[in-house]
């Protein structure tokens, strides 16, 4: 069925990306919204707002009986979940379908298949994807960790088989630090995800994060190339690329080519992500899980090879073919995104809320900023610390490097501490332009070059 109008599910920029995306393609939005969040940009552009409770997550967007009656009382045709929150529970997916709408992502089994990491990796190996060495399947005793760590090696992670987001994760070095980890890993699991099984993993020192962005419609399927998301602060990426500049070609095509089989292999519909490592020295990649909703960094996919990611996600949940075939997909230039946050460097990257005094976008050619930002907005302190993302394009990598610096110091955005200033040293760094980092660089950069350059945001310095 034509979707006419669409439950937005979610709050800040991702919001607003789908508002927009949906008003381009003439379905009426309805916004949900939680006590404190009826100034949010989201609210004033949407057709509709409907509140759906208290500031606390549990009690607004996570609640899936709120959003279900909010979708019922406004008539929508679909609901739109966004990333985080609501966006990878199954249930929910099953919640929207059983109220008669559509959900706009792949089905509740699909979510729940692709989302158990043991599962998703059994997946993965049948699909013929390479695999990090590990445990086979999930493990319930010590004995069990000892005996595949016998065979891997140390250093593992302990991951949980329900996590995502890089939560989930402790990194083990010797037998006694097994013993004591383990049970601990796998109460924090049960308690954070309400599913306690864990799982091991090798650790692949020196790796890069890389990841392949997939679309499919059941029957065909594609992908957009991938991204490079190796910049990371605790597991949580700061700067994304497109594309991965330092892959050999048939690399590149291997790669792409195991996360369109592993598409096939579940008959996946909608935007997806194959996140993998990859190691340099020996050119290998392997398989680390499958995010099954839109990303954060979706922004540089769509720079580089033009094409409207949600908009496909609305076409294909509303019954259509996917509008591209893999022919048609190519890269142009290079595109990269940095995540600002309202977060002090000079205080362990902390939070900090608090009122918008002034604003001001850059503009030209090939620079992009998704945001939920406006004069005067006050940021509440409830959720995530992301802003918007400055997402800037070049013809190549090092003018898209040129002109991330100029955009970067075109953004202001003054009363609260940010990230910019992080964007701007990484940016003019001579080991980032060499693309010599991986995923643990970030986190020695900021102690010693960071540091040295004061580490301080300019609002605040």
């Amino acid at each position: 069925m034509t979707i006419r109008s669409v439950l937005i599910a979610n709050r800040g920029e991702i919001a607003v990306r789908i508002i927009r995306a949906a008003k381009t393609l003439g379905i009426r939005t309805v916004q949900v919204y939680s006590a404190a969040d009826a100034d949010m940009l989201a609210v004033k552009l949407a057709d509709e707002a409907i509140e759906i409770g208290p500031p606390a997550p549990k009690k607004s967007y996570l609640n899936i009986a709120a959003v279900i009656a909010a979708a019922k009382r406004a008539g929508v045709d679909a609901v739109h979940p966004g990333y985080g929150f609501l966006s990878e529970n199954g249930d929910f997916a099953d919640a929207v379908v059983s109220a008669g709408m559509i959900f706009i992502g792949p089905s509740g089994d699909a979510i729940r298949l692709l989302g158990d990491k043991v599962q998703a990796r059994a997946v993965a190996e049948k699909a013929g994807v390479p695999t990090v060495p590990g445990s086979d399947g999930r493990i319930s005793s010590l004995d069990q960790a000892h005996a595949v760590t016998a065979q891997t090696g140390f250093p593992v992670m302990i991951k949980a088989a329900a996590g995502g987001g890089g939560r989930g994760i402790r990194i083990v070095n010797d037998p006694a630090e097994l013993d004591k980890q383990f049970p601990q890993a796998s109460a924090e699991a049960l308690a954070s995800f309400g599913d306690g099984g864990i799982y091991l993993e090798k650790v692949i020192t020196r790796a890069r994060h890389v990841e392949v962005q997939i679309l499919g419609d059941g029957e065909n399927f594609v992908h957009c190339f991938e991204r490079e998301c190796s910049l990371q602060r605790r597991r949580q990426k700061v700067w994304e690329e497109a594309p991965s500049f330092l892959l050999p070609a048939d690399v590149r095509q291997k790669l792409c080519d195991s996360a369109v089989a592993l598409a096939a292999a579940v008959g996946y519909r909608g935007a997806g992500t194959v996140e993998y490592l990859y190691d340099d020295e020996s050119q290998t990649f392997y398989f680390i899980e499958v995010n099954t909703r839109i990303q954060v960094e979706h922004p540089v996919t769509e720079m580089i090879t033009g094409i409207d990611l949600v908009q496909e996600m609305f076409r294909v949940a509303g019954g259509a073919s996917l509008s591209v075939r893999q022919s048609d997909i190519s890269v142009r230039g290079h595109a990269i995104e940095c995540r600002i946050n309202a977060e002090d460097p000079a205080r362990g990257f902390m939070p900090a809320p608090g009122r918008i005094s002034r604003l001001a976008v850059p503009e030209g050619e090939g620079v992009r900023f998704d945001t939920m930002l406006y004069e005067g907005y006050m940021i509440p302190p409830f959720y995530d610390s992301l802003l918007g993302k400055l997402i800037v394009w070049g013809e190549d990598r090092a003018a898209c490097l040129a002109r991330l610096s100029r955009a970067l110091a075109e953004l202001k955005i003054e009363g609260v501490p940010t990230t910019i200033a992080l964007h701007q040293a990484l940016a003019a760094d001579a080991q980032v332009a060499a693309g010599a980092f991986h995923t643990r660089f970030l986190e020695t950069w900021l102690e010693t070059e960071f540091a040295a350059l004061g580490g301080r945001t300019a609002e605040v310095a």
